[in-house]
């Protein structure tokens, strides 16, 4: 049986923030992996900028290249868009029925929990890892074996600054991997 944490996100672009939560939680938990889960679509977002899922699986890949915890993953690039989580996870028990799914996610994405589509069964089946966003207290009582709050090291960045950066042709350097900021330079994306 393999522990693994699911970080679900758009990654649009993947960035240095993305990868310092996901390498702690890999390595300050009890996950033998944590997989990137590439939403095509967010239901809660819109499409907006986003580049093709492939893209952004390939950019994910180059910066966690020789990392033996993290992984992507596409298996959402399968199902119905837009990507509802509890529906990912059923597909994903069914295809892999003896491990064991925990979700990762921010508290502010934590504090939307109730909109969710059948938020009362992943509250009630899934481990869920809580990394602390500045702004987005979590009740202390709301947390148990299930809801795990951890206090990871935050960068304030975003995507969707990246990618503004780039239309105003300012440097991502030190924003996201070197591999990352070439790939993105090389195929002109968010041009």
């Amino acid at each position: 049986m393999m522990k693994i944490g699911l970080y679900f996100g758009s990654f649009n672009p993947v960035h240095n923030g993305h990868l310092i939560i996901a390498n702690y939680i890999a390595n300050y938990t009890t996950l033998d992996r944590v997989w990137f889960v590439i939403s095509p679509q967010n239901p809660f977002k819109g499409k907006g900028s986003l580049i093709n899922e492939h893209h952004r699986k390939h950019l994910i890949d180059l910066s966690i290249e020789g990392e033996k915890k993290l992984r992507t993953s596409n298996i959402e690039f399968k199902l119905p868009i837009p990507s509802y989580t509890i529906d990912t996870l059923t597909h994903l028990k069914d295809k892999h029925p003896e491990d064991e799914f925990s979700i990762i996610m921010g508290s502010d994405s934590f504090q939307n929990i109730k909109n969710w589509k059948n938020s009362g069964l992943l509250l009630k089946n899934y481990i869920i890892i809580i990394y602390e966003r500045p702004g987005f207290k979590v009740d202390p009582q709301m947390l148990n074996k299930k809801i795990i709050l951890l206090k990871a090291p935050l960068l304030e960045i975003s995507s969707t600054q990246i990618r503004e950066m780039i239309r105003e042709k300012k440097s991502i350097r030190y924003l996201v991997p070197d591999i990352v900021r070439e790939e993105i330079e090389n195929q002109q994306y968010y041009q």
